[in-house]
């Protein structure tokens, strides 16, 4: 396999998935593929698209020899059109849930009366004057799914409530006539068959007398229909041989549609409420046949009863809303509690009617009515658990709970939280959304002791893992109150009294859990009257820097030595998890005990202090707080950085983050001018910074100037050299090899490049490949601080463009057109998208074979490309879209030769494509130039926003 075939290879995988999507032609020419179709696992188009393509076919004017628009014409075509879209909806089993939501009410409308003409129901008949009984019985089914569906009914009972108007965006606005349109049309609809609703419903009652099975059409009946529509309906095989819909079941979604109507229409009529009612109770007994909502329907139910006044006796001793119904109005909340326990294990009642009687009782506790206050909060405890266990967010009322809960109100929790998890029900869901609420209200606990109190529970121990039992403390602390050490000195080793009631096991798990230093010393304080042993090794995590380990081991009170090693230890992992409060604390209390006796461990733990306080603030930075540091750590950091004291171990990290925090904050007066040169001299660090400022300050000045980024050039160089007796032996294959590497990294493009030196004196002594490693580094952190610098993007897209990524380059490519054009709503800027970077996209869009986007990307050159286009165009094996980005085509001489191509092959819808496209007359050549410039813009941008939504 050849190189460049190899590379074809290689980026085969990252090329856009973009799998042929199915045409509605397609199953006008074969019918036969359409079954097949929609029996696949993940049809595309889906069935309700294809329903919206079939039908929008069918319904398309035509233009006369007068070039006069005349209605859809009745012909074979249409007619099959329409048929198979009623074929889809056959096979979606009429559910009226799924075309109600994929289908607009116009095009909803123009199936259903496609059903009732295929099923020969009488035209120009209202359907209250025609006997059910009598018919057919899939001309029967048709009107009355006709007559449930949304805009009949249930629509109109949707369309009741109001709705927010959503506000167009600019891109909308040229969308606006079309979307006026069809929001005239729904309204004109929706008036209709508001006036006709008394009848609808008259149907639907007198369908609730017939007791007969109904039939509805299926694809073989109406395959049947269309073979022989004289003789097909009537009592023969397609009105029979359809699918069955049992009685019964009818009479659930009847009774459940008429129940809605009726509850809506009891707005305006209050005696309504009780035809609701007598529909929805008939429907409490058996739900489960038909496919209702229940949670709505219990939503319905329960309103309807309140509205009416009325109970059932029997009904508290039956059903869970009866219950509760008793309790409540029995006062009887002990029992109520219960029942919400009980209710976390068989989940009978909706969340919603739960947390409805918690806001009800809420309501009178704050009428005055302090006796429920604990009722309250147990109730609120309850629903929270359940929230948990379904998933949910925990409400606000609980969150707040946990802000001063009472022992007794933790003790009820874990009550809860143990019975809602029973054995009999603890499934591996249920424990890990139990386990994640736990900890969840560890960490919103302040008070240590209540925090504790869980841990220690028998759940606690059961469902979280060890490591989770392990960091929970941690996390905990970061909710809890900070201590003030420095307002309270440590008392002395001795004067908190030890407890032996306590095994060592315990004890060694709170010291690995604990994050006071006094609390740490204490629990070191009682293990080591238990036992003499190095307890600094309890917790394998813990680590301090090699530097300081013999320092700290040379301690001779073999207390104190494992206080200072845990202290540090735990500081330093809570500054690498950001936690600066608490390294802040034990790193004071570690500074305070080691004065004592060591002032080389004082300077030590002032240098840790002062690290921590310079990633605090630039953690500060990246969070978007650019307040300067103080002077007071500005003139610490330069104090470390002129520190000299012998025989102190020091951190190479700290130097090195000195000097960064000095950049960062363009301390650039003291690297260049103030800093002592003997410095500069011994320290490499300093060093470097005081090159990179000094380049920085003279990025804006004159070319003669450039001696510095010459000098910070040569350093970087020989930081990315390899040392002599490192060298690879330089045989031919290798010396290829750094040229194609040298190469690739001369064609990235960056910000002020124009300063660097053009040429290398000594190549084979880079390593070019930790020059990459560390340019893509580089780069993905500026992004991270700045996504938005189009300059940055441009240098990403470049990276992935010469490592062979072609898929990912055009991602940064359109991105960085993104930010600088408001996502492409104006013209991009000529020096961001110049003609290299066309070139590279237009390379891109060529290997990852989408050769419609080449040609589209050689008109935005600066003189269009045609020979690449042309060539693009002559591809058959194209990955993309292809004659769906035509409309994107203004250059006409491109759009003559698609023309030209697609007759060549034989293609004519895709020749009728472009000769449409064509045809605008935007792109008349006798338009003024502004006007051709105003067409090409718009297709620039649209095809633009387009690839923006292919590659993002």
């Amino acid at each position: 396999m050849s190189a460049e075939a190899a590379d074809r290879e290689a980026v085969s995988g990252s090329r856009p998935c973009t799998p042929p999507q199915a045409s509605w032609f397609e199953f006008l020419l074969d019918p036969s593929l359409l079954e097949q179709h929609l029996q696949g696992p993940h049809p595309d188009p889906s069935p309700v698209q294809l329903i919206v393509q079939f039908l929008e076919q069918a319904s398309k004017p035509s233009v006369n020899e007068q070039n006069q628009v005349q209605p859809p014409a009745d012909n074979r075509r249409n007619r099959t059109l329409k048929l198979m879209a009623l074929k889809v909806a056959a096979h979606l089993t009429w559910d009226l849930k799924v075309l109600e939501k994929g289908l607009t009410i116009p095009v909803l409308n123009m199936l259903l009366n496609e059903l009732l003409c295929a099923s020969r129901v009488p035209p120009g008949v209202k359907h209250v004057d025609l006997d059910l009984s009598t018919l057919p019985p899939t001309t029967a089914m048709a009107m009355l799914i006709y007559n449930r569906w949304s805009v009949a009914i249930r629509t109109i009972v949707l369309s009741s409530f109001p709705e927010k108007q959503t506000k167009p965006g600019p891109h909308q606005l040229n969308m606006m006539s079309l979307v006026q349109q069809e929001k005239e049309l729904t309204e004109n609809i929706l008036s209709v068959l508001r006036e006709q609703a008394t009848d609808s419903i008259m149907v639907l009652e007198g369908a609730l007398n017939i007791k007969k099975d109904f039939y509805v059409h299926t694809l073989r009946t109406l395959d049947l229909l269309a073979a022989d529509p004289s003789t097909a309906n009537g009592e023969t095989e397609s009105s029979t041989a359809g699918l069955r819909i049992s009685a019964d079941h009818l009479h659930c979604q009847v009774h459940y549609d008429l129940g809605g109507i009726y509850f809506q229409q009891g707005c305006s009529d209050p005696s309504v409420y009780e035809k609701a009612r007598e529909h929805f109770r008939k429907l409490d007994s058996s739900p489960s046949l038909c496919c209702v909502d229940e949670q709505r329907l219990a939503g319905y139910w329960s309103a309807c009863k309140t509205l009416t006044g009325a109970s059932d006796p029997s009904e508290s001793q039956h059903t869970p809303y009866g219950q509760i119904s008793c309790f409540m109005r029995n006062h009887d909340y002990g029992a109520l509690i219960e029942a919400f326990i009980r209710d976390n294990v068989t989940f009978s009642l909706p969340n919603s009617f739960r947390h409805s009687i918690e806001l009800e009782l809420l309501h009178k506790l704050q009428q005055g009515d302090r006796a429920l206050e604990e009722v309250c909060h147990k109730l609120c405890v309850c629903n929270a658990v359940r929230d948990a266990l379904e998933g949910g967010v925990l409400s606000v009322s609980f969150h707040q709970l946990l802000l001063k809960p009472s022992q007794n109100t933790i003790s009820f929790l874990l009550e809860v939280c143990t019975r809602s998890v029973d054995k009999e029900h603890r499934s591996e869901t249920n424990k890990r959304k139990m386990a994640l609420f736990i900890k969840t209200v560890c960490n919103r606990l302040e008070d240590v002791s209540l925090a504790f109190m869980v841990s220690s529970h028998k759940l606690f121990m059961e469902l979280l893992q060890d490591e989770e039992k392990k960091i929970l403390m941690e996390q905990m602390r970061k909710s809890s109150a900070t201590v003030n050490l420095s307002a309270k000195p440590l008392p002395s080793f001795y004067d908190i009294p030890a407890s032996a009631s306590v095994n060592i096991s315990q004890l060694e798990q709170q010291l690995i859990l604990s994050l006071d230093p006094r609390h740490i010393q204490q629990i070191l304080i009682e293990l080591h009257g238990m036992a003499e042993r190095p307890f600094w090794r309890v917790n394998s995590k813990w680590e301090v820097p090699v530097d300081y380990v013999n320092v700290i081991l040379a301690i001779k009170d073999n207390l104190t030595r494992d206080l200072v090693y845990i202290l540090m230890a735990k500081g330093l992992h809570c500054i690498s998890i950001k936690d600066f409060a608490h390294a802040r604390q034990l790193f004071t209390a570690c500074l305070e005990l080691v004065t004592e006796f060591s002032p080389k461990l004082r300077q030590v733990m002032l240098n840790e202090l002062l690290l921590m306080e310079v990633r605090g603030h630039e953690a500060g930075a990246a969070e978007g707080n650019m307040e300067r540091p103080p002077p007071d750590l500005v003139s610490r950091v330069r104090g470390y950085l002129e520190m000299r004291i012998h025989d102190l171990p020091l951190r190479q990290i700290v130097g090195e983050e000195c000097v960064v925090f000095m950049l960062n904050w363009r301390e650039n007066e003291y690297l260049t001018l103030q800093v002592p040169q003997s410095l500069v001299n011994n320290n490499p660090y300093i060093k470097l910074g005081q090159l990179i400022a000094s380049t920085c300050k003279e990025l804006p000045g004159p070319k003669e100037s450039r001696r510095t980024a010459k000098e910070l050039w040569e350093v970087v160089v020989q930081i990315c050299s390899v040392s002599s007796q490192h060298k690879r032996s330089s045989d031919g294959r290798v010396s290829l090899l750094k040229q194609r590497e040298s190469s690739m990294v001369n064609e990235v493009t960056a910000e002020h490049i124009s300063i660097w030196p053009s040429a290398l004196a000594n190549l084979q002594s880079v390593d070019v490949e930790a020059v990459v490693v560390t340019l893509k580094e580089l780069v993905n952190y500026a992004l991270s601080l700045n996504p938005n610098n189009q300059l940055w993007l441009c240098t990403q897209a470049d990276i992935y463009f010469v490592t062979n990524q072609y898929s990912a380059a055009m991602h940064y490519y359109l991105q960085a057109g993104t930010v600088c054009s408001d996502y492409f709503t104006k013209p991009v800027p000529p020096d961001v998208y110049n003609d290299q970077v066309l070139k590279r996209m237009i390379k891109c869009c060529s290997l990852l074979n989408c050769h419609t986007q080449v040609a589209v990307l050689c008109q935005f050159l600066r003189e269009v490309d045609y020979m690449t286009a042309f060539k693009a165009l002559q591809e058959q094996n194209s990955h993309d879209s292809m004659d769906s980005f035509y409309d994107y085509i203004w250059d006409v001489t491109i759009l003559e030769y698609l023309t030209y191509i697609h007759h060549k092959r034989g293609e004519g819808d895709k020749r009728q494509v472009a000769i449409k496209a064509i045809g605008q007359t935007e792109l008349n050549s006798s338009n003024p130039e502004e006007v051709l410039q105003l067409a090409a813009q718009k297709r620039k941008k649209k095809f633009l926003q387009a690839l923006a939504k292919l590659y993002f």
